[in-house]
This record gives C-alpha cells, structure tokens and sequence, in this order.
C-alpha cells in the first residue's frame, strides 16, 4: 500500500544503510569516543556553527525530553503551542520524564509569537506557578508550516529579555532550510536559537538524532553527558549512530532528499487544490498537506492508500510526502482523490 501517512514510514536511504555496513568493521571505542561520532561533530559545526555541541541520541522524543531536562530547572516550564509534539505526541514523556510542566496556547498555523511569551510569563516570580524557562518551537512546525529566520530571532529575543531560552523541535528541520532555501544555521545558530534537537530520521536515516547545544557557554553543554545517560539516550556503539549523520552531512544527501519531500508535496497539493469537495486548511510550505475531505470519500482512499485522518471531528487529514516519494505515487493518489470525490459529487 503506498503511504501518505508519515515520513517516518519510509526505509533509510541506501547511502545511510552503505555508511552503518561500513563502519561496522573490527572494534571501535564505544559510547561516542570513536572517529565516526568526532567527524559527525566536525560536520555539524560545519552546518551550525564552531560552538555547537552535538549529543548524539536515538530518537526524536528522547531527543526533546534530554534537552528540556539540560535547560529547566526542577521547578521549569516550556511555552510551546497546543498542537506541539512535545504536547500532543510524546505521551506526556516531557512531563514524566522530563519533569516539565508544559505551557500551551492556541496557534491556528502551529506557530508562535512574541505575544504568547508576553502573556505567558506574566507570572514570572510568582511561586505560586511553574516558572517558564524555555519557549520551544518545531520547525517545520506539525502543521507544516514554516518560521522566518525573522520571526525565530523576534521569538529569541523575546526570550532572552526574559532570560529564558529557544528550543527548536528540529524533527523536520532539513525540510524547512530546503523549502526555506537557507542554510541550516541561518533558522538556528543565526536566528539565536540556543538548543536543537535535530532530527536525522525523518530525512533518511535508520535512526538517529542529535541535541545540540548553540550557546557558547558551557553551562549547558556541561551537564548533557550525565542527562544523556540518565536519560537512556547513551548508545554503547555511537559510531553507528554517527554514521548515519556523516552519510546525510558529508556532500548535502540531507538538501537533496529534504527537497525532493517538499517537491512531491507541493506536485500533490497542486493536482488536488482546486478539486470541488476538498479545502487545503494550511500553507503547504514543507513535506506535509492538511486538507478536510468528506468522511466516506477518506474512508475509501484510506482503504487503498495510508494516511491518518488528523481530526474526525472537521473531517481533516494529513498527506506526508517522504525522500522517497514518487512522482507516480502521488499522480495516483491525486487521481484517486479526484475520482472519488467526483463519485461524491454525482
């Protein structure tokens, strides 16, 4: 069945598979002290900057929750939109694993703004309440949409004049520099954002993320060796994780593959826009399409193609497009969309 459901559905991209079967030649020192994790490193300074430091880790949600814990206090909280990961899709992990108590508002395209941290810290000092001290972001954010170098800097600053710090949930970052047409450091490092979690997975990889601490101090970066353990993120044989990191960094794999998924994206949402019976709810900017279809028209396509309904209520589903999503796939799901909402129509 072809999938429309997740980029996460996808297999590892045959560069990634080449580079894991390479590295597993003889001994290597384990946990992280190998060459393959020192020249992931060397390559992410080259994409973020001379003061980044990477922590190698296994996935996504162990990603976030490892930086939450390295930037909040036992007594912390986390601004983040009510549609965020950390909120909706990690199983409550930032707050029973982390201990963090999530700060949510309402954003109808899943972006923040200045304002929401204004009004969200305005108890700041009183103990009566958890004490925000980070405002995370995910870019592309899980409506698909995208931040401006500009509107991350305006949403930095805010922070900073409250001496909080910016968190990115960088799952799909590679997607949003491609679409963006900027490079990876322009919407972090750049943009003042002081903690990633970057995300390999989704772009190609077989499994492996990063949290990369920004700032140059090293207050942050001190303590993540020890989180990471108590976090049951260390991998004993961390040259496999970096592996994985070389493969996509080394010669712009990661560009290439991202802009490939927000290609096939747009090529859907442009067959499909202006089809009688179907709304786009989003600016398809990314690898993601939202659109509200009648129920037995997504019931039907759901039997020949996966995809998930995003909210039964309105009717609204979720299309991914992946690195390895075809132009004919998404000509068939296009025509398939068509036919059935036509079938509806008669």
């Amino acid at each position: 069945m072809t999938t429309f459901a997740s980029d996460n559905y996808a297999g590892a991209h045959p560069a990634v598979v080449e580079a894991v079967a390479a590295a597993n030649t003889g001994h290597a020192v384990a946990y992280g002290a190998d060459p393959w994790t020192a020249r992931a490193q060397e390559l992410i300074q080259q994409q973020l900057g001379d003061d980044a430091r990477a922590f190698l880790v296994f996935n996504g949600t162990g990603a976030n929750v490892l930086a939450l814990r390295a930037a909040c206090t036992a007594w912390g909280a986390v601004i983040c939109s009510q549609t965020a990961h950390l909120h909706v899709d990690e199983g409550g992990a930032p707050e029973r694993v982390g201990g963090v108590k999530l700060l949510t508002t309402p954003t109808p395209d899943g972006k923040l703004v200045p304002d929401d941290v204004v009004r969200l810290t305005d108890r700041l000092g009183d103990e009566h309440q958890a004490q925000a001290q980070v405002v995370s972001i995910a870019q592309s954010t899980e409506l698909g949409t995208l931040y401006t170098p500009q509107e991350i800097r305006a949403l930095a600053d805010a922070a900073h004049a409250r001496h909080m710090l910016l968190h990115v949930d960088g799952a799909r970052l590679p997607m949003a520099a491609a679409a963006l047409g900027v490079p990876l450091r322009e919407i972090t490092t750049g943009a003042g954002v002081d903690l990633l979690s970057f995300g390999a997975t989704k772009v190609g990889a077989l499994g492996a993320e990063a949290v990369v601490v920004l700032r140059p101090e090293g207050e942050l970066a001190d303590g993540l060796p020890f989180l990471r353990k108590q976090s049951l993120q260390l991998a004993s044989k961390g040259r496999f994780l970096a592996a994985q990191f070389i493969a996509l960094l080394e010669d712009g794999l990661w560009e290439r593959l991202a802009s490939h998924a927000n290609a096939m994206a747009a090529r859907l949402a442009d067959a499909v826009r202006d089809t009688p019976g179907l709304e786009i709810t989003q600016t398809v900017q990314a690898n993601a399409i939202f659109a509200k279809l009648p129920a037995e028209v997504t019931a039907r396509l759901q039997q020949q193609f996966r995809f998930y309904t995003w909210d039964a209520n309105t009717g609204e589903v979720r299309w991914m497009c992946s690195w390895d999503t075809t132009e004919e796939d998404v000509d068939a799901f296009a025509a398939a969309i068509k036919a059935e909402l036509a079938a509806v129509a008669a």
